[in-house]
């Protein structure tokens, strides 16, 4: 490992500055989060493959397609979709009234709203809230602006690292909200990367979407995808190295660090899953191909009677392997095998023996396990990262507008 993990968020790297306030859009607590960067910044973006997207994700779209950014303003507790032109003219003026704070280009700022959909924002509130951040942003900031991205979330979530490159110190932080419809291809969840590396704008584009690819889009807490899902990077290269891209020595080991901060920050988006008691790593090898790998681990992930036989602590494989029956994946049933850990329960499709019921039991009492499927069929893999479905899973979501 050619980096090491260090405390702190999206302030990490040099040049940036953060604030999260209590702008008044949720009844309490803070809901709104500002990211800067001293300079302009080179920007990357991967967005929900919902085809319902809330206006900040268009609006983002746009700034990232134009590849230069220098601020992102966040607000939660109401997340601007399905708001019709009047959604479309809020994520604006959003931008607008924070360019006017930082003395920037409106077109240089990113929007992002997460909160309940259908609701338009109260732009009396915004707006004085924008006004207020923009003068509140620090160095010191970054744990605010975690917190206040937060929705069900019962954790903050930041993340760094730091590495060396043409011998100059590089950092690169972040911090990410998410518990609940989250599933992969990007789910309810925004998470933001910053990092002080001078970085070609096309290859952080191609760095950013191959970290969401292991991190981000290999989560699953419900099975539902989001309106508003954003991952954004801003690379400020103030660190001093000379511009990375795909070339450069050192582009393997930026790569990896990114991709380290991305993961960790999707692993605790489903430790802190809405209700969440479990937290389970699908394995699936053995496959056709990494496609049919995939298949088989979203499916045992989104599986609800899998999920909550796993709350249940219920020794019930029966409910795996229907799952990967019905997944899509090329597959001999008298092949499968299944672990839970390192305990075999299924051999060649059946029970591996006596002791099975005993055996998952002790496994799946414990708070965090893995379960692996082999296919014995190619070399195809690929894993998911899951957790349990809980009695207090149905009562947040039973009562998260009212």
């Amino acid at each position: 490992m050619n980096f090491k993990i260090i405390d702190g968020g999206v302030t990490a790297p040099k040049g940036f500055k953060a604030a999260g306030i209590a702008a008044g859009i949720k009844k309490s607590g803070k809901d709104m989060a500002l990211i800067v960067s001293q300079q302009s910044s080179a920007v990357a973006g991967v967005f929900t493959t919902n085809k319902v997207q809330a206006a900040p994700v268009l609006l983002c779209k746009a700034v990232t397609a134009a590849g230069k950014a220098s601020a992102i303003i966040i607000n939660s507790g109401n997340a601007n979709a399905c708001t019709g032109a009047k959604g479309s003219e809020a994520a604006a003026l959003m931008a607008e009234f924070t360019a006017a704070g930082l003395g920037v280009e409106p077109s240089q700022v990113l929007v992002c709203s997460t909160g309940a959909i259908g609701v338009s924002l109260p732009m009396d509130i915004v707006e004085e809230g924008v006004l207020s951040i923009t003068g509140a942003a620090s160095v010191e900031g970054g744990q605010a602006a975690a917190e206040a991205i937060m929705t069900t979330d019962t954790v903050s979530k930041t993340a760094a690292v730091q590495l060396e490159i043409d011998g100059k110190t590089v950092t690169i932080g972040g911090m990410a909200k998410g518990a609940g419809m989250i599933e992969p291809n990007m789910a309810t969840m925004l998470a933001f990367l910053t990092t002080d590396a001078d970085v070609n704008q096309s290859d952080l584009q191609e760095c950013l979407t191959a970290a969401s690819n292991v991190s981000f889009n290999r989560i699953s807490v419900d099975g539902d995808q989001s309106t508003n899902d954003t991952v954004l990077f801003l690379a400020n290269g103030m660190a001093g190295n000379s511009s990375l891209n795909k070339g450069h020595a050192d582009w393997a080991s930026f790569v990896a660090a990114v991709e380290t901060v991305a993961m960790d920050l999707a692993v605790k988006i489903v430790k802190d899953g809405e209700g969440a008691t479990k937290f389970v790593t699908v394995n699936v090898r053995g496959a056709q191909d990494n496609i049919d790998a995939l298949k088989v681990c979203r499916a045992i992930a989104n599986s609800l009677l899998v999920k909550t036989s796993w709350f249940g602590e219920d020794p019930n494989w029966g409910r795996v392997i229907d799952a990967v029956g019905y997944s899509g994946a090329e597959l001999d049933p008298q092949k499968i095998d299944i672990y839970y850990d390192d305990f075999c329960a299924v051999k060649d499709g059946c029970s591996a023996g006596p002791d099975v019921i005993e055996g998952i039991a002790k496994v799946i009492a414990g708070e965090e396990f893995s379960l692996s499927v082999d296919l014995n069929l190619g070399d195809g893999a690929d894993t998911v990262y899951a957790c349990d479905c809980s009695y207090e899973y149905v009562k947040i979501n039973s009562e998260y507008t009212t």
